[in-house]
Formats: C-alpha cells, structure tokens, sequence
C-alpha cells in the first residue's frame, strides 16, 4: 500500500492511526523496566493481537513495535536477535495482523536515548547511522511509511530525518513531544519543528505524547498555521496519576478523547490517534468522530 499513501494525503482523506503500545502492553503483562521490544520474541501474539484490537478499533495505520528498535537502544534488552532481525520481525508481526482491511504499516522509529553532542556523546554522525540502519530494517521489513516519533531535539530529529532518507524513498512522518506543555524538552516550539520539517521535506508533520489534550491542542494550532503538509495528532490521555501499587492511571476517557478528536480534525489535523494510555476502546471512539465528520461533510 506504499505506493499510494502519499496519494491519499494528497487527496486530504482522514486517517485513523492506532493508540498506545507500551502501557497497553503493561496491561497485558509486560513486566515494569522490560522493553516493549522483548515482546517480539518472548510474546509475539500478544503484539499482533494489540495490532489487531486497534484495527477492529477502526485504525488506518499500525505502528510497529520498534520505537526503541535502533541497535544501540537495543543493546540494553538481552534480545539476542539482530537489530535488522528485530526490525523486521516488528514488521511481520503487523503484518499477520491484517486480514483485508485497508490499514497501513508503519515503521515506528523513537528517540536514540542518547544526547548528540555537546550535550551528550552521541556523535551526529553516528546517529545517522543508527537511523539510517532501522529505516533500511523497517523497509526491508514492508512497511509503508517510516513514522520518526517523540523527538524533542531538532539535531536529532534531523539526523533520523536523513538516516532514514537515505535508506528509503517511503514516506517519512516526523513527530514531535511537548513534554513541557507548548515546548519540547530542548525548548523547541510547534511552528518551529513544522518549518524545519517542511523546509526538510517531509510527508507530514505531527505532535504526539506530551501532556494534556488543551496543550496539544495549542501545539497543533502552531503547527497547523505555520505549515501546508498534512499534520498528525497522536496525544497521550492526560498525564498518568500513580496508584499505591505504581499502576499508572490515565484519566481522561473514551469519551472525552473521543470529543476532543473532533476538535483536532476541526483544527485541520489529517491523521489522528492516540499516544500512552490510549486503548483500543479509546482510539474506537477516535475513529467515530472521523466518521461522523466524514458523513456530515
């Protein structure tokens, strides 16, 4: 389906994409601490049956469980696996999700965990490298569009930008968090990224985790008048509140999220979704305000 995703955001059709990954995991039983990749290996139908739920859900697009699939990141998960073999089977994985539906694969790629230098250690260089192999990974794999999330840091998110353009000619979607309300947590705000990304030549153009819808909200007003790429919306469901038994608890309710896609897509957002604590059940009432705007149109 590669070859006409770039089509349809042309077209201006709206998308689903899918909801949570790591605390829809914990849900199920991934243990605190373990990477959401190990489940690709120690429990891979409980990852193509979260793919499969937020299909039956109503999403158009799945992200692969490879948020932390760079080799360095993966150097701390015990897989014994290679990076390139971890990738791909993320892909597959997704993959045996499908049954006939119109959905699209989308190779996930998150943050190095690393700081590029002067901050950190991480060369600019060696981060496009680290980039640059996932995005070969992902594609060699099958995925439709490469989707570069949760940045924060605009020398990083141009180093993925360009590790994965120099691998692939699929589309790129870069997205990033603004973990301190309308700013990300190098001090970058909305209009900024959206020029760089646009000035670099993405696909589209997104905010996804930070913190509360109403911020996200502003977020994607700044990124809506400050760019022409289709823009993604992919929020976390508030911030967590922390039980006695350190059970994160996300407030905010199918419902309410549910409402408040009907503001992102009245905003001008294409694609929505939903980050952390956002369920199946919370990306089916998602998916129900793009429908009901579809037949009101």
């Amino acid at each position: 389906m590669s070859k006409n995703f770039r089509d349809v955001l042309a077209r201006g059709e709206r998308l689903v994409s899918d909801g949570a990954t790591g605390t829809n995991y914990q849900a199920r039983g991934l243990e605190r601490g373990q990477a959401p990749e190990q489940w690709l290996v120690e429990s891979p139908a409980k990852v193509t049956q979260l793919h499969r739920d937020f299909i039956l859900a109503g999403a158009n697009i799945i992200l692969t469980n490879t948020f932390g699939g760079t080799a360095m990141r993966l150097a701390d998960t015990g897989i014994s696996e290679t990076a390139a073999q971890v990738n791909q089977r993320a892909v597959n994985l997704a993959r045996n999700a499908i049954q006939g539906e119109r959905v699209w694969v989308a190779g996930s790629i998150g943050p190095s965990g690393a700081l590029l230098e002067p901050f950190g250690a991480l060369s600019r260089e060696d981060a496009i490298a680290q980039f640059r192999d996932q995005a070969q990974a992902l594609a060699d794999g099958g995925v439709d569009l490469i989707v570069i999330e949760t940045q924060f840091d605009l020398g990083e998110a141009t180093a993925a930008f360009e590790g994965a353009r120099a691998a692939t000619g699929l589309p790129l979607v870069v997205s990033f968090s603004f973990d301190m309300g309308t700013n990300t947590m190098m001090g970058l705000k909305a209009a900024q990224v959206a020029k760089e990304m646009t000035a670099l030549g993405a696909d589209a153009v997104g905010v996804n985790c930070g913190r509360s819808l109403d911020e996200n909200l502003i977020n994607l007003k700044e990124m809506r008048a400050a760019t022409h790429l289709p823009v993604w919306m992919k929020p976390n469901a508030g911030l967590p509140r922390m039980t006695d038994d350190d059970v994160a608890i996300y407030d905010v309710t199918p419902e309410i999220m549910g409402e408040q896609a009907e503001r992102w897509l009245e905003t001008g957002a294409q694609i929505i979704g939903g980050c952390c604590g956002t369920t199946p059940q919370h990306l089916r009432a998602i998916a129900q305000a793009v429908e009901r705007l579809r037949v009101n149109a």
